[in-house]
């Protein structure tokens, strides 16, 4: 139902310039998590919800695929 992948870098960032650039929604970990001992568990993840038709979520994942190689440059 959710993936719980692990990003490089600030997950608020990468969840606002994959919105921007690509137009796919996921939510920050740190949203998620609250912090303990001057930690946040859920920093540097992203969640992605498998909701929508599998078509819409293998665009999406594709979207996602450009946008992580557009980083790695």
């Amino acid at each position: 139902f959710y993936l719980w992948p692990r990003i490089n870098g600030d997950d608020q960032t990468f969840a606002k310039s994959l919105l921007e650039q690509q137009n796919v929604s996921v939510l920050p970990g740190s949203y998620l998590g609250r912090e303990v001992d001057g930690e946040n568990p859920g920093s540097g993840h992203v969640r992605i919800a498998l909701v929508s038709t599998l078509q819409q979520t293998v665009e999406a994942a594709d979207r996602i695929a450009l946008f992580l190689k557009g980083q790695a440059k």
